[in-house]
């Protein structure tokens, strides 16, 4: 298992330093690769998307002869939240002060993210390899909803899919929430899967 996890976060370091490729004219009579991406976290609803996908385009991504000119390729997505290296808080009336953790703590948050973005990967691989998925993993940094739209953007994607957390009309005003946020500002056609109650509840 630490293995397959360590391999995971090599190849998630591979991807993580590929540039974006740019899209060029096709000749005529070509068939293009369709791109899936499909972006994931530790939520239960997201993997559930992730099947949804799998079980519903199987015959389009699967790893067959001539798949790389015909076939089509699932990018799984995981963007793991910017960590802030300092604190702020009131130091008086009108001031604030900002509060730096210890190089020991910010190393310790730094592989705890690696490490649960590795066994994330490593499960959406896991998952894709079943069903000889052609498919690959990339890890990024920031705020979800906006990298998930420069992903596609950037990536000329076919159809992007996220799952639906299914939350209330107070954490929805506060927090926002990614699959609305995309469904207005990806520049693709989106799927939003939305799970069994069972799974949202």
């Amino acid at each position: 298992m630490a293995e397959d996890q360590a391999t995971a976060a090599m190849e998630t370091s591979k991807v993580e330093e590929k540039q974006p490729e740019t899209k060029e004219a096709e000749a005529p009579g070509v068939t293009t690769t369709k791109r899936i991406i499909v972006a994931i976290d530790e939520s239960d609803s997201s993997f559930y998307a992730l099947q949804w996908v799998i079980d519903h385009f199987s015959t389009l991504l699967m790893t067959t002869e001539g798949a790389e000119a015909e076939g089509g390729l699932l990018t799984v997505v995981h963007v793991q939240p910017t960590f802030h290296h300092f604190a702020p808080f009131p130091a008086g009336p009108g001031a604030t002060a900002a509060v730096y953790p210890p190089s020991l703590m910010i190393e310790s948050v730094k592989k705890t993210k690696q490490e649960t973005s590795a066994a994330l990967v490593l499960r959406a691989l896991q998952m894709c390899r079943a069903k000889q998925i052609r498919s690959e993993t990339l890890v990024f940094e920031g705020k979800a909803k906006e990298i998930i739209c420069q992903a596609v953007e950037q990536m000329h994607v076919d159809l992007l899919v996220v799952g639906s957390r299914g939350l209330g009309k107070i954490r929805r005003a506060l927090i926002g929430s990614v699959s609305d946020y995309c469904a207005h500002h990806a520049n693709c056609p989106i799927l939003i899967v939305k799970p069994p109650k069972e799974i949202t509840s």
